[in-house]
């Protein structure tokens, strides 16, 4: 039978889903074929169906590594509800009885999922046993965690790429809900994706109001979310930049009648725990957070997220509006913000590497195979820094993963000094695209034309319109752009509702080349920048995200008239 109705077969029979959603086919049959892919849809967008309906059809077990045990918890309990006793876990939850118990599951074939942490399948011991398994999947959940430069990066997440080597290299799924073409690269190469299936889609969600308020001080933007958050329906959430101002709203918002309750990782991991039920009970009405109530936060009915500060990045921003609305009701997004916010990003932003401790972990690597923990001793550097540190080398051909994921260096290493030249240079690479991911926000913020538009162009996304869904759009300030818009990826239209344009400016057919001069996804190279690519265009402005200094938005009439980029 081909592959596709197969698929809709096992997608009926064990799940109970009488069709499969746009865009979740191909990947499926990707993995069925034995090729790698990345998905990259929303919370709701069905991301999960796409490794566990193949799952089903493949001989071997499937390696679901995910980095929380709530959202294990979750996803095990609703597999388990539609197909009983087929996804089991071993984690530090379970007794060492539990999860032996789960181990004979899956080699007597009674269980089809393992689901597994980072940590535990860095163990060697454990690692032997999982690769016993013959897994004939690996799915990677929240795969942006792979990335040191993305949203809600995870050290442990660095050595998924040799430990899936270990197993056997079965077919790689990493899936994730947003991940900006930097990011989607740094999945593919440190999983070692090997030619992946890619699909990008759903960024667009139309159930979300978008809109942004400058202001002036910081009294006026408490005054006006007070005002917004009174006549809010409630559950909501509110992302504060710090600790400390999460606890200052939450506390001003109780004194002013609005029950409302703070999180961030200051807080006893006990308290954190009873706070996030009490969240998702609806015991809790307003939970003022920080970036830390992040994953596992899958509440349907979550009817807005404002935030009082500016994101440090769209990547973040795009995570957190996008936990409003996922019962697909209206839902809305406020970014109360300042100019100033711009400058507490960039301090986040600061704090290079020492270019010694470089030098002394390159060194220390020279003198043979050793764990993480042998190296601290070794080169007499606190334990807490050494991860970091092996990011920027690793990343400069300096370390090697060897037999129980003990650290080297390669044959052909550079020296020590070096590798802690090039790691710093790297390091500072990444720092630029950072800072330009900030002004990105802050461009987002200002804008005076589509939100929506302005966040897809950020990942590579080209809308055929106004977004219909920001507070730009519904103040007819944007101006329908006239050129004929690029071709959509298939996947695109898929998940594109239709709209109309709201602007009186009807479209006119121009020649393409003279407002778009360089295709979408096209490499460029600008004279003092270098090499890019072409994300988007908005009215009369391209995106191009350079490889040295990251996001840039030009005029196209000065680009085209100063011969600004030129195809590389």
């Amino acid at each position: 039978m081909p592959l596709a109705p197969r698929l809709r077969r096992a997608a009926r029979q064990h799940f109970g889903w009488e069709r499969l959603r746009p865009g979740q086919l191909p990947p499926m049959r990707a993995l069925l074929k034995k090729r790698d892919a990345l998905v990259v849809l929303p919370t709701g967008g069905g991301k999960s169906a796409v490794y566990q309906v193949p799952a089903m059809l493949l001989p071997g077990p499937t390696i679901v590594i995910s980095p929380l045990l709530a959202l294990q918890q979750d996803q095990i309990a609703g597999l388990n509800r539609r197909i009983a006793g087929q996804a089991v876990r071993i984690s530090s939850a379970e007794t060492p009885n539990q999860q032996q118990q789960a181990l004979e599951h899956l080699r007597n074939a009674t269980a089809r999922f393992l689901f597994i942490t980072p940590e535990q399948l860095g163990n060697p011991d454990r690692l032997d046993e999982v690769r016993a398994l013959r897994p004939s999947l690996v799915a990677v959940d929240e795969a942006h965690c792979v990335s040191a430069w993305g949203y809600d990066f995870r050290p442990d997440y660095l050595q998924l790429g040799h430990l899936i080597r270990e197993l056997g290299r079965p077919p790689v799924v990493a899936l994730t809900a947003t991940a900006s073409p930097p990011v989607r690269a740094d999945i593919t190469a440190t999983l070692g994706l090997r030619d992946p299936f890619t699909l990008v889609a759903g960024l667009d969600r139309p159930n979300l109001k978008l809109a942004a308020v400058h202001c002036t001080s910081d009294e006026q933007r408490w005054q006006r979310l007070l005002t917004q958050v009174r006549q809010e329906p409630r559950p909501g959430i509110v992302y504060a930049p710090t600790r400390a101002i999460a606890e200052q709203y939450a506390t001003r918002l109780t004194e002013h009648g609005v029950e409302a309750v703070a999180f961030h990782a200051g807080l006893a991991a006990g308290e954190r725990n009873r706070r996030y039920t009490d969240f998702m009970a609806d015991k809790i009405p307003v939970m003022v957070a920080t970036s830390a109530f992040g994953m596992g936060v899958d509440k349907p009915n979550i009817r807005w997220v404002h935030h009082v500060a500016l994101p440090d990045s769209p990547d973040s921003y795009l995570q957190e509006i996008g936990r409003a609305g996922r019962d697909g009701g209206e839902s809305r997004t406020i970014l109360f913000f300042r100019p100033e916010d711009v400058a507490l990003q960039r301090f986040f932003a600061t704090g290079a590497p020492d270019g010694k401790e470089l030098t002394q972990l390159a060194a220390a690597l020279r003198e043979g195979p050793a764990t993480r923990t042998a190296l601290a001793t070794r080169s007499g550097l606190p334990a807490r820094r050494i991860t970091a540190l092996l990011t920027l080398l690793e990343q400069v051909g300096a370390v090697e993963v060897g037999t129980g994921n003990k650290l080297s260096a390669p044959r052909y290493a550079p020296t020590p000094a070096e590798a802690s030249r090039l790691a710093l240079a790297q390091y500072e690479r990444h720092q630029t695209l950072r800072r330009s991911r900030i002004d990105m926000m802050r461009q987002y913020a200002e804008s005076a034309g589509c939100r929506g538009n302005a966040l897809l162009a950020y990942f590579g996304e080209q809308g055929d319109g106004p977004c219909e869904h920001c507070d730009n759009c519904a103040n007819g300030n944007v101006v329908v752009d006239p050129v004929a818009p690029a071709k959509v990826p298939w996947y695109r239209r898929l998940f594109k509702t239709r709209h109309q344009p709201v602007a009186a400016v009807p479209r006119q057919p121009v020649r393409h080349d003279e407002d778009r001069p360089f295709p979408v996804s096209s490499e460029v190279r600008h004279t003092e920048w270098g090499t890019g690519t072409v994300m988007a265009y908005e009215r009369d402005r391209v995106v191009v995200l350079f490889d040295e200094v990251g996001y840039k938005t030009l005029s196209v009439p000065i680009v085209r008239k100063s011969k600004l980029l030129e195809p590389a």
